[in-house]
């Protein structure tokens, strides 16, 4: 398994994994019956590729997360990973959520470990514990437990946690939603900046229209539920960028269009 890279890169590397969603459809089912949340998604993620997924809430985007990280069966469809069938969860894909879901009672180095510990390769690969909280910048708050750590502080630690697994696929659920506004800006940035030295393929599921066209090189807009592919905004703009950049401004205007909400802007 190859450390977390402590070296900078200018660019994402293709390192990261090949994403393929293929007419995939999923339901629940539910004591009033069946309840269909996707309907037909067919969606490719290239290696080392950031895409974004947008959309009305409760409309499937984190369903068909769970989907690609192998947490359950689609009803209808394939889904892979570099041409292999997804069908159960793998360290290779690694979901961060929303709540960072810390032990209180263990350090952040302790929290940081424990994917390792639990795979029972921590006692070799002690130093990849290290590596992950250097590149997120808590590598001095090793010693330090959840309850002496501020939220962005905290979600830093779940996506070392992530990192320390060295995923090719990081999938990320609104990691950022439940930060104040100011933290949530700072954490964007730092997450693309992750991203481009650790090459892995990422997909994020955001409400946050500039968060998704900030961050992502393609943004991939839901219907509501049942969710379906409305459009796929295509955003070309190098890093880093500048929120006020008028290709952003016209990006943002096409996704609230998108999501019927254009009248308000």
């Amino acid at each position: 398994m190859v450390a977390v890279p402590k070296a900078v890169d200018t660019s994402p590397s293709v390192r990261g994994g090949r994403i393929d969603i293929d007419r995939v459809s999923h339901q629940f089912d539910l004591a009033n019956g069946p309840l269909q949340v996707l309907d037909d998604v067919t969606l490719h993620a290239k290696p080392g590729e950031f895409v974004a997924l947008l959309g009305p809430s409760g409309c499937g985007k984190s369903t068909l997360l769970r989907l690609v990280a192998g947490l359950e069966p689609p009803t209808v469809g394939t889904l892979s990973h570099n041409g292999a069938s997804i069908t159960r969860p793998d360290p290779s894909r690694i979901v961060v959520f929303q709540d960072p879901t810390l032990y209180p009672w263990r350090t952040v180095w302790d929290n940081v470990a424990l994917g390792l510990q639990a795979r029972g390769l921590l006692k070799t690969q002690r130093h990849r514990v290290d590596d992950a909280l250097r590149l997120v910048g808590l590598n001095e708050f090793a010693k330090a437990f959840p309850h002496q750590l501020s939220g962005g502080m905290a979600q830093r630690v779940a996506l070392a946690r992530a990192l320390v697994n060295d995923p090719s696929l990081l999938i990320l659920d609104e990691p950022l939603g439940k930060l104040d506004s100011l933290t949530r800006i700072t954490m964007q940035t730092e997450l693309v900046d992750l991203w481009q030295r650790a090459g892995f393929t990422s997909l994020l599921v955001t409400h946050d229209v500039e968060e998704a066209l900030f961050m992502a090189q393609r943004v991939v807009v839901f219907s509501g539920r049942p969710a379906r592919i409305k459009a796929e905004l295509i955003n070309d703009l190098p890093y880093p960028r500048h929120r006020g950049d008028p290709r952003l401004v016209e990006l943002r205007r096409q996704a609230l269009a998108l999501l019927g909400l254009d009248a308000t802007w």
